[in-house]
């Protein structure tokens, strides 16, 4: 929440330059809307870099060193084993990008959503070519800040990423079907292993369980999420999975998800080598999700809102802790 507030701060004073500039007039006239479109970008970029953080933080500096060997200074980009900083701005950069770019292919459809009327593009507030060459632009920094300082795999991985999230997801499965969260979630999902790559220099199959937890957790988080604002979905002609087979459809297929998660999660214990601290959390965190998911499931048409709100909030809450708990776990060696 503190990097939120920042760069809400930030953003606020752009926005206080710009207004400033626009009221003097001659050239300070002149600054106020670069100054007003920096502060939109700024915006812009809080989400996309508060997920790939949350979900790289584990495989780019807490998972165990018996699964991560410590790389020489020159292999890792930073002064010994441990967390490569130009992994979290590559990264940044990565997803900042292809959050743009999304924008940009989603216009037609945030115009018509009344929880994305408001984002920049359907707003006027930036053009369109700008926000192309900004996603463009952010991809190519993320591109070679991660070559040059980690390796080539993480960079690859990360433009992977972006490719497959507006190609794949946004331009093509978003609108065709109904399963389009459950393919396209992969996109989501590549964060730690570009976080794993530029430790290590490669992908093990600890990696891939990491991989695994974030795409199975992506369409029952989503789908909470489609539970709420599925008028919007409708309106917009995207084929969410409630707007095509229902609420009821929609709340065994959450519930399917989150029980997938628990046997996933316990392998990264078998076979990942994390301790008991990771496996209590892993225990209660899993099992509070199927509890939350059968209670969506059995919950009338009257409290279906409230519960699906319910398991939107602690999806988010989950994937955060279940993250922590590694790090905290490699951290204590228990």
């Amino acid at each position: 929440m503190r990097g939120d507030a920042l760069i809400d701060r930030s953003a606020d004073r752009l926005r206080g330059l710009s207004e400033s500039a626009a009221r003097r007039g001659g050239v300070a006239r002149k600054l106020a809307r670069p100054l007003a479109e920096d502060a939109v970008f700024v915006r812009k970029l809080k989400p996309s870099l508060i997920r790939a953080r949350a979900k790289g933080a584990a495989p780019a500096g807490g998972a165990p060193h018996d699964v991560v060997p410590p790389l020489p200074p020159e292999k890792n980009g930073s002064s010994g084993s441990g967390p490569n900083p130009f992994a979290v701005i590559g990264g940044a950069a990565a997803s900042g990008g292809a959050a743009s770019l999304n924008h940009y292919f989603d216009r037609d459809i945030d115009e018509r959503m009344r929880r994305t009327r408001h984002r920049p593009l359907p707003a006027h507030r930036v053009s369109t070519s700008v926000a192309v060459w900004w996603g463009i632009a952010l991809n190519l920094i993320a591109f070679v800040v991660l070559a040059v300082f980690a390796n080539l795999l993480a960079a690859t991985l990360a433009l992977a990423g972006t490719v497959f999230y507006i190609l794949v997801y946004t331009v093509w499965l978003k609108r065709s079907t109904a399963q389009n969260i459950v393919i396209g979630g992969a996109a989501g999902a590549i964060p730690p292993l570009v976080g794993w790559a530029a430790i290590t220099g490669s992908l093990d199959l600890s990696a891939w369980l990491l991989f695994a937890i974030v795409f199975f957790w992506t369409p029952a988080h989503f789908w909470a999420l489609a539970l709420l604002i599925r008028d919007d979905y409708e309106r917009a002609g995207v084929p969410m999975l409630p707007v095509v087979r229902g609420d009821e459809a929609t709340a065994w297929n959450i519930l399917a998800y989150a029980a997938s998660l628990l046997p996933l999660t316990l392998l990264l214990f078998i076979i990942g080598g994390l301790g008991y601290v990771y496996l209590a959390v892993a225990v209660i965190l899993g099992g509070l999700f199927i509890a939350y998911a059968f209670r969506l499931l059995r919950s009338g048409a009257a409290g279906r809102r409230a519960m699906a709100r319910a398991v939107y909030l602690y999806s988010l809450l989950y994937l955060a802790l279940l993250f922590v708990a590694i790090m905290v776990d490699s951290t204590l060696r228990l």
